[in-house]
């Protein structure tokens, strides 16, 4: 038995930015429903240790993920206020076009969620519309009854 081969550790997935990093932490394959697969990735302050939040790309279009967006993230509270949203979102849309040919994403978002509509104005997306979610979608389920959704043409 190798010992090497055992406790070696995968070369991480990072890509880098100008003010965040992006480490893929989890990915899940894609279903039969039209969505594809879906990659995690750890926020982290450029070239250091200090993770800020998460975001994930979802590939692939159905109608689960028209309103939930092909791209969601998270800054932890303590973090927010230095556009690390937008950051990453500017790193994960070069993965989503050069790594996995995606032309166009959709990010959407609560309307009264005022730091994310902006965040989702800053990085010039297009409004295609403010829509009630349908009342059986898991977002609703949570509470999320409208959502705007945006176009990014990559």
């Amino acid at each position: 038995m190798n010992l090497f081969r055992l406790f070696r550790k995968e070369p991480e997935e990072k890509y880098t930015g100008d003010v965040v990093d992006l480490i893929a932490e989890k990915k899940y394959p894609g279903g039969n429903d039209g969505a594809g697969e879906t990659i995690y990735y750890g926020i982290y302050v450029h070239d250091t240790n200090t993770r800020v939040g998460y975001i994930d790309l979802r590939l692939g279009m159905n109608r689960e993920l028209y309103y939930a967006g092909n791209v969601g993230y998270h800054i932890h509270p303590i973090f927010r206020g230095h556009h690390y949203a937008y950051e990453a979102c500017c790193v994960v849309f070069r993965i989503a076009r050069d790594v996995y040919k995606v032309r166009e994403l959709i990010i959407t978002c609560s309307p009264e969620n005022t730091p994310s509509r902006k965040t989702l104005e800053r990085l010039q997306g297009e409004l295609l519309e403010t829509v009630d979610v349908p009342s059986d979608h898991w977002l609703y389920q949570r509470g999320e009854t409208v959502k705007n959704i945006y176009k990014y043409t990559l």
